[in-house]
């Protein structure tokens, strides 16, 4: 039960949220408490898999590969409580004054189904329940972006509807065509039949297929338009969620898959993933740049944060994955903070709009410094976090002779600095347009300022002392690519 309670914790959660849609501050403290219990069962997962190692568990009466299995090792767990981290802090975030979403009877039901689809698509074990996952995904998120009224929220929830079912159905047939040529579906007894089809020239072109779904639905060049024209019109912790995990778990899966599934694939798979993850970064860096929204921008900039983890994959060894696993956790961590930071400003300065907002610095200090913290974190500056996931990624790519890689993804991090710059000295450093727009301090924000400033220590934390997570990680990926170099 342990391993499926990522699952279920949250789906109870959700059930007895929708019953309590009348009663909005029962409803909220039961949503809270959910996402403490699923805190807690994460933890203890993680303990559990870190001293016993892998634990798996199949779900009915059939067997492989038509049984519903689900895996935790040491990669997943760490996904799981990242997710549990992040949902208790939004759900603690919301019941602020800082920026929450509109209180709906639906909007706690749907958090947390959202919190079981992750859950559930970071522990099962085949490729068929992967795409169920992705499904509920993709409906709890639509369901946040047309829960708010306006033609404005209704335009971005088509946009991320059209683009994500493209996804959808190019992974489904994928999916099938795989099951037609090797009669699996099963991760593991997939891995043994591919290396064994009679059809083994045709596995390339569905991998590729199941590849370029994953990289739509992870917002990769050049389908990523879909993630700043829909995600800047969500509320701050709902975009705290949305922005800090889905992607990242499109990226999760794509690692999985290749480290461990499909293995030895050709070499032109991880160049042209190579050279798809570096024009991720500089069109989702340059987007940033370009853009006044503050929301924009760091919607933008989840797009450019996922061309470093895409290169990750593509660099394609143990070193390289563990990397990338430190990277995503420092990148949820500090994305979600600066998304949450965000709201704050709106409440405080009255807009996202760097060029109507200003002085924050002198009349909200503790808030500056929050920013400081996770936009250092964001570009990598050291000893941030962020540094040494960049500094693992580029170490990697220079050690490969991957110099281009290496010296591109800088590059980036150089205009990643601009635009935290332009976001200091346009919200907090310039004198406010109307200097008493600035709203009191005695607005209720102590929720919001206490879920930034945890995400900040742990930000600082893993900057500071990150051997313990260097460590975590290496061992997690330690089986990855393991049969073959590609």
């Amino acid at each position: 039960m342990l391993v499926i309670s990522p699952l279920l914790v949250p789906l109870f959660t959700a059930v007895v949220t929708v019953l309590l849609q009348r009663h909005q501050r029962a409803q909220q403290g039961i949503s809270i408490a959910g996402a403490a219990a699923l805190l807690l069962c994460a933890l203890w997962l993680m303990q559990e898999v870190s001293s016993g190692g892998r634990i798996q568990v199949a779900l009915g009466n059939w067997p492989l590969p038509f049984a519903i299995e689900f895996v935790a090792d040491r990669l997943s767990a760490l996904m799981v409580v990242i997710t549990a981290v992040l949902g208790l802090g939004v759900l603690v975030y919301q019941a602020s004054i800082a920026q929450p979403a509109a209180e709906s009877g639906l909007l706690h039901p749907l958090l947390h189904g959202l919190l079981a689809a992750v859950g559930g698509a970071v522990l099962t074990a085949d490729l068929f329940n992967l795409y169920v996952w992705f499904e509920l995904m993709l409906i709890t998120v639509l369901g946040l972006l047309v829960m708010h009224d306006g033609f404005r929220h209704q335009e971005a929830a088509f946009k991320y509807f059209a683009l994500n079912l493209l996804g959808t159905l190019l992974f489904l047939a994928a999916v099938a065509m795989l099951y037609g040529t090797t009669g699996q579906l099963n991760f593991s007894g997939l891995a043994e039949a591919v290396e064994h089809s009679e059809l083994k020239a045709a596995i390339p072109v569905y991998v590729a297929m199941l590849i370029s779904a994953i990289l739509l639905k992870a917002a990769a060049f050049p389908l990523f338009f879909w993630l700043p024209a829909s995600y800047h019109t969500l509320p701050a912790p709902v975009l705290a969620l949305i922005g800090g995990l889905i992607t990242k778990v499109g990226v999760y899966v794509l690692l999985r898959l290749m480290g461990e599934v499909f293995v030895d694939q050709p070499a032109m798979f991880y160049e042209a993933l190579g050279w798809i993850a570096i024009a991720t970064m500089i069109s989702g860096v340059l987007g940033a740049a370009y853009h006044w929204d503050l929301r924009r921008i760091l919607a933008f900039h989840i797009v450019s944060q996922i061309g470093y983890l895409l290169l990750a994959v593509a660099l394609a060894t143990p070193a390289s994955g563990s990397a990338g696993v430190f990277f995503m956790v420092h990148n949820i961590l500090a994305k979600a903070a600066l998304f949450l930071i965000a709201g704050i400003m709106w409440r405080t300065a009255g807009h996202y709009d760097l060029r109507r907002i200003g002085g924050l610095y002198p009349a909200r200090p503790l808030l500056a410094v929050l920013f400081l913290i996770a936009g250092f974190s964001l570009v990598g500056i050291p000893p941030s976090s962020g540094f040494w996931g960049k500094f693992l990624l580029v170490q990697e790519s220079f050690v490969q002779g991957r110099y281009a890689w290496g010296g591109l993804a800088l590059a980036v991090g150089v205009l990643t600095l601009y635009s935290m710059v332009k976001i200091w000295l346009e919200g907090f450093w310039k004198p406010h347009p109307q200097a008493a727009a600035l709203t009191a301090t005695s607005l209720h924000l102590t929720p919001a300022y206490a879920v930034v400033l945890v995400l900040a220590l742990l930000l600082l934390v893993t900057g500071l002392y990150p051997e313990p997570l260097i460590q975590y990680t290496e061992a997690a990926t330690a089986t990855l690519w393991q049969r073959s170099a590609p």
